[in-house]
């Protein structure tokens, strides 16, 4: 528990946990890919512009420089995935790795032009390093506030992933693990795009019927596209699945759901892009996703409606009218 620990990326997320490890004792340093942003929070010891009330506890540091933040035993990666590359390379070339350090990605997506995971990239352009995954149904505010939450460890090595479950628990913040690293990816990453289906079905002043049906169906998607890619079904139904589903689909704190009920509502997508520097991930998952079921042949019918919302301007009552008019069947799980 004496590991040094540093956070890359400073958004409400990355933030939230930096600020819960330090509660904890632990040596932890936070350091912003943008480098004024660091400046502001060395200052003002808060981060106002993700996280605003927050106050960093006084072992929290601000790391200015990226080399000194990498000198750390784990290395908490939060950072937005169609971001996390670039950030990925500027690391590979700042630090040389090396096998006793751990990676624990935060981020939740899919990569548009390869069609990668986080964990897939990161073993793409870091070597050496182990490669774990924090993922569940966690809202930044309410963890924050001591709101009892859980969420899950994902690794291939067991030893490690028990490791980080001591370090990263606490008495409202439960861990548990898994080697299903794929798994708790894919359904982390297309959770959002589901959410933004439920947030467009408040727009439209639909009622829980119709955000039941989304939630239930867009499971079906998650599990469908999860098999192909090896994937345990079981995962799926535990709390990186459908704990991360309904809590991004029903909670109002949710950027995806607000930014798909604000569509819903007759918003233009590029207006709200120019409205927020936080990032809605699931506006770049549909089209990684779409790409997938295209190569491997598989049907998404709400993540493509999403799509064609998103990218082809298709008004929303059209796409409910799509999704509800496709032809009668059994119902398959």
């Amino acid at each position: 528990m004496k590991q040094k620990i540093s956070v890359i990326g400073d958004g409400a997320w990355g933030t939230t946990m930096a600020i819960s490890l330090a509660l904890k004792g632990l040596d932890v340093r936070l350091h912003s890919v943008f480098d004024e942003n660091n400046i502001v929070m060395s200052k003002s010891r808060r981060n106002d512009k993700f996280l605003s009330g927050a106050v960093f506890p006084e072992n929290l540091s601000i790391e200015q420089a990226l080399s000194d933040a990498l000198d750390a035993d784990i290395i908490v990666f939060a950072v937005p995935v169609k971001f996390a590359r670039s950030v990925l390379r500027k690391m590979n070339k700042t630090k040389k790795f090396k096998t006793t350090q751990t990676i624990v990605s935060l981020s939740k997506g899919i990569e548009i032009s390869t069609q990668k995971t986080v964990s897939q990239i990161i073993s793409d352009e870091l070597k050496n390093i182990t490669i774990a995954i924090l993922s569940g149904p966690n809202i930044a505010r309410e963890v924050l506030n001591g709101v009892p939450s859980v969420s899950v460890i994902a690794c291939a090595n067991k030893k490690r992933a028990q490791v980080l479950q001591e370090i990263f628990a606490t008495d409202m913040f439960r861990i548990y693990y898994t080697n299903d690293v794929i798994g708790v990816e894919i359904a982390g990453a297309l959770k959002n795009v589901i959410a933004i289906a439920c947030g467009v079905s408040d727009g439209l002043g639909f009622g829980v019927n119709t955000k039941s049906a989304i939630v239930t169906r867009g499971l079906v998607e998650i599990l469908r596209l999860g098999k192909k890619l090896k994937a345990r079904p079981e995962t799926f139904w535990g709390l990186s699945g459908l704990g991360d589903l309904t809590t991004t689909c029903f909670s109002p704190l949710s950027r995806n759901r607000t930014l798909g009920e604000k569509l819903g509502k007759g918003a233009k997508l590029k207006d709200l892009l120019s409205e927020t520097s936080s990032i809605a991930e699931g506006i770049y998952t549909v089209k990684a996703a779409r790409k997938i079921a295209k190569k491997l042949g598989i049907e998404l019918p709400i993540t493509e409606q999403i799509y064609k919302l998103l990218y082809s301007q298709k008004p929303a009552r059209q796409a409910v009218a799509s999704l509800m008019g496709r032809p009668l069947k059994a119902e398959r799980i």
